[in-house]
């Protein structure tokens, strides 16, 4: 089978579904209204709060949200066959991902910009709320290490992109300053310079890596997760329009022209399929994820069709920057449809690579060598690329390469895989970086507002000593379990905890929708809610006993394997306690 047949109908339920659907819900469910002010103009500190121009913060949005998980996880998830994954996220991201990402902005925009927990502790309980605050606080650091395990992998060792990911900070800070002191609201030239530099970059990190000074970036996994932590930090304190607002944007020029440029080199060359439709691995005994189709799929392809983490970026830093209401929707809705295209690509990318030569990639060469299957074409990829990418795990190299084959596959793109695999590796870097520093922020956010219990001082955003305090807990934990863990010991839990913070998110957004005074449209949060919770604490229950116990008998893995299975038990048990919750605030609602 070919991808056209795929992506072409792919992209028609996108457009209808963005013209119709979310129109359904930004007029009858969240009737969305331009004469509200928001929270960036009624809360304006130039800090946190500050309206932003409509594509600027869907530029931030959209970098921000599309993280790892949907280049990452739909690559994975290939070992099952192309089509449940295929399907999953056409359907998931129209009926559940946006839908989860859209309601949850505009319940933000409604109540001052707050975050997640402190809607439910409105909308549903002040119980509620604190357990949503414990998992939260315990999901965004699985999420982060989750996230930044990939982009470790992608760079270590690799100059080229380690110089052109450095070069996109002073960028930043560069369009920060020119747009809000300089030439003050001039969006159209700042976009211009740092879309220029950030091409330079990327053209002349290939020298620069080859030069005399080329050393410097050559970083082990180690240096790597230290800088991505002190980035990460950084971004996390300074102001949101200096630095993580601006390189946000810059860098989704970079992923929405890529991902631009993968769907048209699809359309033109038509790659062949060759992973097949379902494989013998959706019965279970996968080599890469552990486990059956049912329900491993759905936390292995933890974003593209939906992502908990979102709600956390949609009650964080987005809409404290909406400059009016009627934004939410192609900001909530649309730039989530995007990310669904992301997942629909990559997997097609990961789909177009020999069954031998994916596996070759994606596990260990001793687990390949007991397959009983054959390289096909990898040995000559090898050469193509430059370096060894064999037994290289985690999904991001066999997107590299998948992607790769389809640019030089185009028409006078013939003898350019090396720079179609670094570019690529770089471009997945960015997808990460982007979505590490709005994390980051929300989760200061978070401690601060949990600290704030104890003392009221810390809970104010704008106080430094507080930020930098929350900023570096956050920091030191999700790196500390980034430094310490692999691919197979973080993305497991990773997908458990990512889809359990969209149940609670999904609760969240159903008493919101309820609370207004339309219920007879809860059904659009209900019914995703219902396949998550049952997916997911189906998925966590067989890991625990599958996966995070057995990994625990390991030599030297015990503390990693327990540690799993308390993160993962007890966040189902948060999760739980919340749905109790929500069901009682609807009795309670209801007179019963």
């Amino acid at each position: 089978m070919h991808a056209l047949p795929l992506l072409l109908p792919a992209l028609c339920v996108l457009a209808i579904a963005y013209r119709y659907y979310s129109a359904f819900l930004a007029t009858k469910v969240l009737v969305l209204d331009d004469a509200r002010v928001t929270p960036a103009h009624t809360l304006d500190d130039g800090h946190n709060f500050h309206p932003t121009n409509k594509f600027v913060l869907f530029g931030h949005h959209f970098a921000a949200i599309t993280g790892a998980g949907p280049l990452i996880g739909p690559v994975l998830a290939t070992q099952f066959g192309f089509m449940p994954g295929f399907l999953w996220i056409l359907v998931g991201v129209v009926l559940a991902g946006a839908v989860h990402d859209f309601v949850i902005l505009t319940a933000s925009i409604r109540h001052k910009g707050q975050s997640l927990a402190q809607i439910a502790a409105t909308e549903i309980s002040p119980r509620a709320g604190l357990l949503t605050s414990v998992a939260i606080l315990a999901i965004i650091v699985v999420a982060l290490a989750g996230l930044g395990v990939a982009v470790v992998n992608a760079l270590s060792e690799s100059a080229w992109g380690v110089f052109t990911i450095a070069a996109s900070i002073p960028l930043a800070l560069f369009m920060g300053v020119y747009l809000n002191f300089w030439r003050k609201g001039r969006v159209v030239e700042a976009t211009t310079i740092g879309v220029i530099g950030m091409v330079s970059a990327v053209i002349f990190g290939r020298d620069v890596a080859a030069s005399s000074i080329g050393h410097f970036f050559v970083l082990s996994r180690g240096e790597i997760t230290v800088s991505i932590a002190i980035y990460g930090f950084l971004a996390s304190v300074l102001p949101v329009w200096l630095l993580l607002c601006p390189r946000d944007y810059l860098s989704s020029f970079l992923k929405l022209g890529t991902i631009g440029a993968l769907i048209i080199g699809v359309l033109i060359v038509n790659p062949e399929l060759h992973a097949p439709a379902l494989s013998k691995f959706a019965d279970g005994g996968g080599p890469i994820v552990a486990g059956k189709l049912f329900p491993f799929m759905f936390i292995t392809i933890a974003c593209g069709a939906i992502s908990g983490f979102h709600s956390l970026v949609a009650s964080g830093t987005t809409p404290k920057m909406l400059d009016r209401e009627s934004h939410a929707r192609p900001i909530g809705y649309g730039a989530m449809l995007l990310e669904g295209l992301v997942g629909l690509v990559a997997l097609i990318a990961a789909a177009s690579l020999h069954p031998g030569d994916y596996y070759a990639i994606n596990v260990s060469a001793q687990k390949f060598a007991g397959m009983g299957i054959s390289m096909v074409n990898l040995k000559e990829l090898e050469s193509q690329v430059g370096e060894a990418i064999a037994g290289r795990p985690g999904g991001a190299v066999s997107l590299a390469v998948g992607m790769a084959q389809i640019f030089t596959a185009i028409p006078g793109m013939r003898g350019l895989m090396s720079y179609w695999y670094h570019f690529a590796i770089m471009f997945e870097a960015m997808f990460v970086l982007t979505t590490i520093d709005t994390g980051t922020r929300v989760a200061r956010f978070l401690v601060q507002e949990f600290l704030g219990r104890f003392h009221p001082k810390l809970a104010e955003t704008a106080w430094l000593p507080g930020s930098l305090l929350a900023a570096a807990l956050v920091v030191l934990s999700w790196s500390t379990f980034l430094y310490s863990g692999s691919i197979e010991t973080i993305w497991p839990v990773f997908g458990i905890a990512n889809q359990l913070l969209a149940v609670i998110a999904l609760a969240v957004g159903t008493m919101v929708i309820r609370n207004s005074g339309r219920p007879q449209y809860v059904w659009v949060t209900i019914l995703p809610m219902a396949v998550l919770t049952c997916t997911t604490l189906t998925a966590g229950a067989f890991s625990i006993t599958d996966v995070f116990l057995p990994l625990a008998a390991k030599p030297g893995m015990a503390v990693r394997g327990y540690l799993n299975t308390v993160l993962a038990g007890g966040m189902m048990v948060c999760v739980l306690a919340v749905l109790r919750e929500t069901v009682l605030r609807w009795r309670r609602g209801s007179g019963v």
